[in-house]
């Protein structure tokens, strides 16, 4: 027996059905429609009723391991941001403290109507987090930080040992958690990888999707969709000390070593040039914009419209806590929208119905999911149930606008991933997993390593 969801359902952009329902049967979307039409269909469904019923959101670049690091690195620049805080508290954690921060990062995605992650870990301990979320439930493309130079000792790793372990990893959880739980390799940013680690990326990702990993066998294998994740051109001087050591741009170094292509995303790309913009457009790489990120850290305006003018498929991502402070992902469609607007001196730039795609469908070629996004029959039953019992969701005029400029992860109240009911009324519902229990051992881990930082 299945189970019907009915309410105000946004399917997609495009399309709100005021009384309707989605009808979800195994880890799939059996039908979407008006909801006394499926309820006459499917009398037998248990019932589930919510004010608003949307797609679950996709969170297209998240660093989960900074999750303890929340409010430690405040009002600074990315530099000093990245080597005086957030690598630091990398190179402290251990296996439990990994562990800690990646159920916390992903209980409040899922809280908060998160149901995918591309999730950038970092050089050590990526078993634990990879655990984690198929514990907890959660969709997700995760990958292990390559870094063989310009790093702190404790991260620093030769680039024949990175890509190793990148190896052994992929081959371990890659398609795992009946397919939730996929790889991306995932090198940090140009500054802190050699030519060599960058192109053996590459390298690696091509043999498994050209061999499927294994000597001899056939194209088409689960090893066919890996993805390669990595950071470009956030802020002007990361742009120039890329530009002063290799002559090229960061999107122009990276498309000479092979990191751009339709199975590479990109996250930020604030400062491109006209070239870098065409090789992004022509590569069909995909980029991910972070607004609130690169607005507490005065990175910059990405050009998303005009990266989407030129049919660059752009997503959304939180970033990491330390530089948002929040893993909401209602609050970076807002954040989009307003900042596109002020940036363009256009009101009219990224409409709702635009940054809702980025969220959704542009997650979801982001992250290299087949399926999420949108509620359509035979999608994967990933979505989410909302309150509007506020006075900041009074009146709902327009389903979509509310999601866009008002809704916040609080008002989530259902999150379903693959057809299993994950997050109900305020409990996560996994099991051996208590919400509480995930809060307090991410606290004691944050103490701990706020006292050796």
């Amino acid at each position: 027996m299945g189970t019907l969801i009915a309410g105000t359902v946004v399917a997609d952009p495009e399309t709100v059905i005021q009384d309707g329902a989605v009808v979800v049967e195994g880890d799939a979307i059996t039908a979407v429609g008006d909801r006394e039409t499926l309820a006459d269909r499917y009398p037998d469904h248990e019932r589930r009723e919510f004010d608003v019923v949307a797609p679950g959101l996709v969170d297209a670049h998240v660093h989960s391991v900074q999750s303890l690091g929340r409010g430690l690195a405040d009002d600074v620049a990315l530099d000093e941001w990245l080597s005086e805080y957030v690598l630091p508290l990398e190179a402290a954690m251990d296996a439990d403290a990994m562990r800690a921060a990646a159920e916390l990062g992903y209980l409040e995605c899922l809280e908060s109507g998160t149901t995918t992650v591309l999730d950038h870990l970092s050089v050590h301990h990526a078993t634990a987090a990879f655990e984690a979320a198929a514990d907890l439930g959660i969709r997700g493309r995760l990958g292990k930080v390559l870094m063989d130079r310009n790093a702190p000792d404790a991260l620093r790793q030769p680039t024949e040992v990175a890509v190793e372990e990148s190896e052994s990893l992929l081959r371990e959880y890659h398609g795992t958690a009946d397919g939730r739980l996929r790889y991306a390799v995932t090198p940090r940013f140009a500054r802190s990888c050699t030519a060599d680690c960058l192109r053996a990326c590459r390298e690696l990702v091509d043999e498994y999707a050209e061999a499927g990993g294994e000597k001899g066998s056939e194209p088409g294998s689960k090893y066919d969709d890996l993805r390669i994740h990595t950071h470009a051109s956030e802020t002007a001087a990361g742009v120039a000390a890329v530009e002063a050591e290799t002559g090229k741009r960061p999107i122009e170094w990276l498309d000479e070593v092979g990191l751009t292509g339709p199975d590479v995303t990109l996250a930020h790309g604030v400062h491109p040039s006209e070239a870098e913009r065409a090789i992004l457009a022509d590569t069909d790489t995909v980029v991910t914009h972070c607004p609130s990120a690169n607005m507490k850290l005065a990175s910059g305006a990405a050009p998303v419209a005009d990266y989407l003018d030129r049919s660059v498929t752009v997503a959304l991502g939180n970033d990491g806590p330390p530089c948002n402070n929040a893993l909401d992902a209602f609050t970076e469609l807002r954040q989009a929208s307003l900042l596109g607007k002020v940036a363009g001196d256009d009101p009219a730039r990224l409409p709702a119905e635009t940054v809702f795609r980025m969220a959704t469908a542009g997650g979801a070629r982001a992250t290299g999911f087949d399926r999420i996004g949108a509620l359509r029959a035979g999608y994967r039953a990933d979505l989410v149930g909302l309150s509007t019992a506020t006075a900041r969701a009074t009146p709902v005029h327009d389903p979509l606008s509310h999601l866009v400029y008002a809704a916040h992860g609080d008002d989530v109240a259902f999150t379903m991933v693959d057809g299993d009911v994950v997050y109900d009324g305020g409990e996560l519902v996994a099991a051996d997993v208590d919400a509480a229990a995930i809060r307090e051992r991410a606290a004691r881990h944050a103490d701990r390593l706020a006292e050796r930082l």
